[in-house]
C-alpha cells in the first residue's frame, strides 16, 4: 500500500490544493457557494425523482407498491423544480431542518439527563449540552440567513483543513518514499 501511495504522492498534494482553493472561494463568496450547493441538491432531487418515476411506471403491472415509488418520484421532481425556481426557499428550508433537529435533540438530551439523575449525580453536563442544542436551534429559527451563511463557512473551513491535511499526507508519503529509496 505504501508503495502505491508513495508513487502517486502528488495526487494528495493536488487534491489538497484544490480543496484549499475551494475552501477559500467558499469563504470569500459564501452566497454563491450556498446557491451552488442548493442547485446541486435540486438537480439530484429532480434526477432521482425521474428515475423513481421510470421505475414506478416500468414495473406498474408487477409491483404492488408502485404507488409509493410514484409518489416518491413526484415529490423528488417537485422538490427539484421548486429548487430551480426558488433556490432561496430550499436553502432556508435546510436551515430550518437543522434547527428543528437541534431543538429536538436538545429536548431529548435534557430528558435523558433527568432520567440519568436517578443514577448519577453529574447530569449537569448533559443538561447544558441539551440547552446549547436548543439555543442553537432557536437562533437558527430566528436568524435563518445567518445559519445558512454559517453553514457555508463551516464547509469552507472544513475544505481548507482537509486540504492542508492532504498536502501534509502527500509530503509525508513522498518523504517516506525518498527514505526507502536511499
Amino acid at each position: 500500500m505504501l508503495e502505491l501511495l508513495s508513487r502517486y504522492w502528488w495526487t494528495f498534494v493536488l487534491r489538497g490544493i484544490f480543496a484549499i482553493i475551494f475552501g477559500v472561494l467558499a469563504w470569500v463568496w459564501p452566497g454563491v457557494t450556498l446557491m451552488v450547493l442548493v442547485i446541486f441538491f435540486g438537480a439530484y432531487a429532480f434526477v432521482d425523482g425521474i428515475l423513481l418515476l421510470i421505475n414506478a411506471f416500468g414495473g406498474w403491472s408487477r409491483k404492488q407498491d408502485h404507488w409509493l415509488l410514484l409518489l416518491e418520484g413526484l415529490v423528488g421532481v417537485g422538490i427539484g423544480i421548486i429548487t430551480f425556481f426558488k433556490p432561496g426557499v430550499t436553502a432556508i428550508a435546510l436551515v430550518f431542518y437543522i434547527a428543528m433537529w437541534s431543538i429536538a435533540t436538545g429536548v431529548l438530551e435534557i430528558s435523558a439527563a433527568m432520567e440519568l439523575r436517578k443514577e448519577v449525580h453529574s447530569e449537569g453536563w448533559m443538561v447544558l449540552s441539551g440547552v446549547a442544542s436548543i439555543v442553537f436551534g432557536v437562533l437558527l429559527v430566528i436568524f435563518p440567513g445567518a445559519g445558512a451563511l454559517g453553514l457555508t463557512w463551516l464547509i469552507a473551513a472544513y475544505a481548507i483543513v482537509f486540504g492542508v491535511l492532504l498536502i501534509g499526507l502527500g509530503l509525508k508519503v513522498k518523504s517516506r518514499r525518498s527514505q526507502k529509496q536511499s
